[in-house]
């Protein structure tokens, strides 16, 4: 990173806080939607591989991080400053076979895969006074997200299914759990056992080296796409979806599924 270019992020932040009566007006409060959404925007910029848009996202992201400290420095909370040295402190903690410490470290496995170090990583949480391995994940993830997230963290002590044939074994016995639950018409039972399948297939994903989340949401883009263009067919025959038949709205469908994209 270029120190003037940041230099002068900063600088400009500090102008923007004092100059401008909406930027004056922000807390970490009213901040906190608008960087969920810049977050979800930069994910949006990543599954479409849109590298203009991606480095834009991140100067987004990047201008939040500063005007959460520049509102932390003015609270006497912490400084910009102890943000870059808080993040390449942990990484040198928690990178030890990079960065020896001075004194070694009991329960780490030696490095040698990408594995290794995830599981280190998770001791040397521990080691840091988590109480739990799975502490670190936010209650307010999405759904699909934090069920990833959980099933890695419990992978890292060992928690996991040998094989995807395994894991497929278990999809299998939640789905006949859940039409069981449906035959007895149990809203509560059908909605856990409906949450137990769904938790079982992104752990599926994980086996199958599939980012769920990612898949989840190509399949919803694809869907908007196929209706939308499904409506502009319609129209160009003077009529609307509401109109047609559901067989004619699936002859509809299939012909976009042939249609080059």
């Amino acid at each position: 990173m270029s120190q003037e270019a940041f230099n002068r992020l900063v600088q400009i932040m500090n102008e923007l806080r004092e100059q401008c009566p909406w930027d004056r007006k922000q807390t970490i409060h009213t901040l906190r939607q608008m960087t969920i959404e810049e977050t979800y925007e930069l994910g949006d910029a990543i599954i479409d591989e849109n590298w203009k848009d991606i480095r834009e996202e991140l100067g987004d992201l990047l201008l939040h991080i500063v005007f959460y400290s520049k509102i932390a420095t003015e609270q006497e909370q912490f400084t910009i400053e102890d943000v870059l040295t808080g993040i390449a402190d942990k990484l040198i903690k928690r990178h030890p076979h990079i960065y020896p410490p001075q004194e070694a470290i009991e329960g780490l496995k030696e490095v040698h895969t990408e594995e290794d170090v995830k599981k280190n990583w998770e001791q040397l949480k521990l080691k840091e006074g988590k109480t739990s391995v799975l502490s670190g994940v936010p209650r307010s993830l999405p759904a699909v997200v934090k069920a990833m997230r959980l099933q890695e963290k419990a992978r890292q002590v060992g928690f996991e299914w040998e094989s995807a044939p395994q894991v497929w074994e278990k999809v299998t016995e939640e789905t006949g759990e859940l039409l069981e639950a449906v035959e007895q018409g149990a809203p509560e039972q059908i909605e856990e056992e409906f949450g137990d399948l769904l938790f079982s297939l992104i752990n599926y994903a994980r086996f199958l080296k599939i980012d769920a989340e990612a898949a989840l949401e190509r399949t919803n883009k694809k869907f908007i796409y196929r209706f939308t263009r499904m409506e502009q067919l319609a129209a160009t025959k003077g009529s609307t979806l509401s109109t047609l038949t559901l067989e004619e709205m699936d002859a509809l469908w299939n012909q976009i599924k042939t249609e080059p994209h």
